[in-house]
Parts: C-alpha cells; structure tokens; sequence
C-alpha cells in the first residue's frame, strides 16, 4: 500500500502536504544559526527596516519585555544597534547592523535553498507558489493572526 493510498485524495493531502513541508524546513532550519534562538532569528528576519520596538513586539505577538530582552542579547553580538526615533525622542528605533544585514541575508537565502530542495518544484512553479504563499499570509494577516505563533 502507498501513502496516496491511505489518504483521501482531497483536503487530506493538501493538510498532509502543509505538514509535511512545515516538518521537513523545521528540521533544516533548525541548525540554522544554531548560536541564535528561533526567536531571535525571526527578530532578525522581522527587522527588514528599522523599527519601534513596540511595533516589533506586535509583529512578533510578543512581549516588549521580551522584545527588549531579544534586543540586548542580539545588540550585544553586535547584530543591532539602537537609536533615538527622530519622530519621537522618547522612543527607541531597533536597526540591524552591517553584520546583522549580512546574517539576516544569509538566513533567508538558506530558507531559500532550502524550501526549494524541499518542495521539488521547477523554478516557474516554485516562484508561483511564493507568490500564492504570500497571498495566503496576507489573507490570514487581513481576518486577524492566531493568538499565538508557533515559534
């Protein structure tokens, strides 16, 4: 008997199929900058532009005592400065650094290689299934994100 066998054709292999995918990349990515946390990885991912450190906490669904947490250890590893938001004096802007830039774009061009190894896909099929991704996590951004992320 194969796998196809045991599955209805239907919503059971897409489910399967979004698991499988979500188990296969967290296994490889899991070695990943294996000196950083998950959450400090998606604090680096997050941080394509400078950003409040509220606003960062939202994106994340954390804690800014979290938020401030993650900050220290990664600023202290030299992936992050600080400075004074010019719109709002009080507030601080978190911005990745030349070596943060440089791991953040070496992070996601793993995931890169890596989702693409994963799903087997042909370039043009691959490129099409970004761009379906992507419309998905803006569907699900636009009808409110589940209270808790998984990482």
């Amino acid at each position: 008997m194969t796998d196809k066998d045991e599955i209805d054709g239907g919503g059971g292999d897409m489910l399967l199929g979004v698991v499988l995918l979500y188990w296969t990349l967290h296994e490889r990515l899991e070695c990943l900058e294996p000196e950083l946390s998950k959450q400090e990885r998606v604090f680096l991912v997050r941080l394509s532009v400078p950003r409040r450190m509220g606003d960062l906490a939202r994106l994340m669904q954390a804690l800014p005592s979290t938020v401030t947490a993650l900050a220290d250890g990664l600023e202290a590893r030299g992936l992050i400065s600080r400075r004074r938001d010019p719109e709002d004096r009080r507030a601080w802007l978190l911005e990745l650094t030349e070596a943060g830039h440089a791991r953040r774009d070496g992070m996601l061009a793993h995931v890169e290689r890596a989702m693409r190894e994963t799903t087997g896909l042909p370039a043009a099929d691959f490129d099409r299934f970004a761009e379906l991704l992507t419309r998905i996590r803006d569907h699900i951004r636009a009808d409110g994100l589940p209270k808790e992320l998984p990482f």
